[in-house]
């Protein structure tokens, strides 16, 4: 059974559930397209069973009435085809732009306003409020898919998510894509430019190191992360002082904290000791999208994208040198 991981980015800091535009993966991918019908499935698929964050979950009959606490799995769900069976979502579930949002909350989640959807299955990312067994007491499966540690973590949840919504061939089709792109962004990394970065959650600043999973989709370009030797990195998510990213002067500076927050290059410029950063004098920080960047599902190739191009643009410039 695989433990129950607290999300992130978002759970741990509650700042990167947003909506908006930023500049993060401009390719469409097959994975990212969210799909306009669902094909009925196989009768021999179900029941089924799914070994879930919450240990096996067992469905009966393929579920028509799916409900989404989760962000990230809501983009899943429309991704491999279940997103005529989806009902509802929750507030913060804004991609893609049809799922059906609702006032329900995937933080404080509420017994009584999910029944009300009249779900044969809840999809969530941590059971808070000990929701799994106060809906198991009216008999609604749910399924704990917790936030991924590294990107098997990823594909093995869309794979479940399809068998658990019928829509097992879409899953592995969407799998095999994001195999396939993320295999080839990381044949084309230019990883010999030895070229360091900070990655900012919030303006606090807190940041992710390496063992994170965000921290391992820079690692496929080869990028040496400055949050690794701060104090207190065990967690994780260390919390920087504006003096230990100005001394470490990353190469690159990747904004997560976008729509949320409001932070750019002009932003960064006014915090003490950054205005000469290399980033900042040689135009390297990128704004991602922080929606994409605070997510596990299909679009996390759309992220790397956003990352491997700043590295290449970053590569193939004489300002990044240093002395």
């Amino acid at each position: 059974m695989r433990p129950v991981r607290t999300a992130f980015a978002g759970a741990l800091l509650g700042t990167l559930v947003l909506a908006g535009c930023g500049q993060a993966g401009t390719t469409a991918t097959p994975s990212s397209a969210p799909a306009s019908s669902a094909p009925a499935a196989p009768p021999g698929e179900f029941p089924v069973t799914i070994e879930a964050g919450n240990g096996q979950v067992t469905i009966a009959r393929r579920p028509e009435r799916v409900v989404s606490l989760s962000a990230t799995h809501t983009e899943t769900l429309f991704a491999i085809g279940a997103g005529p069976q989806v009902v509802a979502v929750d507030n913060q579930s804004n991609y893609p732009p049809e799922a059906p949002k609702t006032d329900l909350s995937g933080f404080e989640p509420n017994v009584e306003a999910i029944v009300a959807e009249k779900p044969d299955l809840v999809v969530v990312s941590d059971d808070l409020n000990k929701i799994v067994a106060e809906l198991g007491k009216v008999n609604v499966p749910v399924l704990v898919q917790p936030a991924a540690t590294k990107l098997d973590d990823t594909y093995e949840e869309i794979l479940e998510l399809g068998a658990a919504t019928g829509n097992k061939a879409k899953a592995e089709e969407v799998v095999s894509g994001m195999k396939t792109a993320m295999d080839k962004l990381a044949a084309e990394a230019p990883k010999d430019k030895k070229l360091t970065y900070y990655h900012e959650l919030d303006q606090t600043p807190y940041a992710a190191t390496s063992k994170t999973f965000i921290g391992q989709i820079y690692g496929i370009f080869g990028l040496t992360n400055i949050a690794d030797k701060a104090p207190a990195s065990a967690g994780g998510y260390p919390k920087l002082s504006a003096e230990f990213v100005a001394q470490a002067d990353p190469d690159l500076i990747f904004l997560a904290d976008v729509k949320c927050c409001g932070q750019s290059k002009e932003t960064l410029a006014k915090r003490p000791g950054w205005k000469n950063l290399a980033a900042l004098k040689n135009d390297q920080v990128i704004q991602l999208d922080d929606d994409i960047a605070s997510r596990w599902g299909p679009r996390v190739v759309e992220l790397a994208e956003a990352i491997g191009a700043a590295v290449t643009e970053a590569g193939a410039g004489d300002g990044t040198s240093r002395p």
